[in-house]
């Protein structure tokens, strides 16, 4: 009977630690900086003496949810209502451009893996390839078609067809991986029991995909939630999302720093709760699709 097996380990080079340090501290810094500057009055925001040592306060936050709260805080004599406008358009455009992506995506790339027609492949390779388009690109011509021709900028839906045209590319080629894993035996089955093709689709095939349609609402809502080169082209003062109106709070002579930060840590909370709530279906999305098992 053999022994226990001695494992040996390789030391790491300190350039390893020191590259690892450096990267977290990348990634964590401007967030911690973010916070810490966001519970600051302007005065000691602009204050040297005050960077370690200051009495942490949630007036910004007030300041920037005062159309929320439901008491009027001291401080504030008038209630500007840009950001809670500006939150309600992102969450509208958000939800609603990333249901209607997948609803339209899934049918799609469920056409284009089960169904046999002239083009197929040509139709599957042109839709990748439109999502490596930048949206600079499409910034001039959407931007004059939908203000000459359709008259709808400055809407919320002008903006949800955009997003849903620049996002469906991404939903349409993750979901093929995955539809593509799903036995057609299944589906025969279900046939030959007299289910119909709809019954097919959303009582068989749906359910198997779970994992790849959660992470592409994650990342199709993350990108209709950060995007702000459309948005700001294609918004007016009633549909500016959260990223084009904090933009617009810096101006020239007049910047309040202590609420653009808590307005940017409310921006970052959506996000973050996505990730943290999806996070074991974003790895199965990202790996399964590669992964045979």
């Amino acid at each position: 009977m053999s022994g226990p097996s001695n494992k040996t380990y390789d030391k790491q080079n300190p350039a390893f630690y020191a590259l690892l340090v450096a990267l977290v501290l990348m990634a964590v810094g401007p967030i911690y900086l973010m916070l810490v500057t966001s519970l600051k009055l302007n005065v000691d925001i602009m204050s040297d003496t005050s960077r370690l040592f200051f009495m942490p306060t949630l007036r910004n936050y007030e300041t920037a949810l005062c159309d929320f709260l439901w008491y009027e805080p001291e401080h504030i004599r008038r209630c500007d209502p840009t950001f809670g406008r500006a939150l309600t358009n992102s969450l509208i455009i958000g939800l609603i451009s990333t249901a209607i992506t997948l609803v339209i995506g899934t049918m799609a790339a469920y056409a284009l893996v089960r169904f046999r027609f002239m083009g197929r492949d040509v139709v599957s390779i042109w839709t990748l390839m439109m999502r490596m388009v930048p949206p600079a690109v499409l910034l001039v011509p959407v931007f004059g078609i939908w203000t000459f021709q359709f008259g709808i900028d400055g809407s919320r839906g002008g903006i949800i067809l955009v997003y849903v045209a620049l996002n469906l590319p991404f939903v349409i080629w993750i979901l093929q991986s995955f539809i593509v894993q799903v036995p057609i035996q299944l589906e025969e089955a279900a046939r030959m029991d007299g289910a119909g093709p709809f019954q097919v689709f959303f009582l068989v095939v749906l359910p198997l995909i779970k994992p790849g349609i959660a992470a592409a609402s994650i990342f199709t809502f993350r990108v209709a939630w950060n995007e702000f080169l459309l948005a700001n082209a294609l918004s007016d003062r009633n549909s500016r999302t959260v990223p084009v109106t904090i933009v617009n709070s810096l101006t020239e002579f007049d910047i309040d720093w202590g609420v653009i930060m808590a307005t940017g840590m409310l921006l970052a909370i959506p996000p973050i709760i996505f990730t943290f709530v999806a996070s074991r279906q974003i790895i199965t999305g990202m790996t399964a699709g590669a992964v045979k098992g």
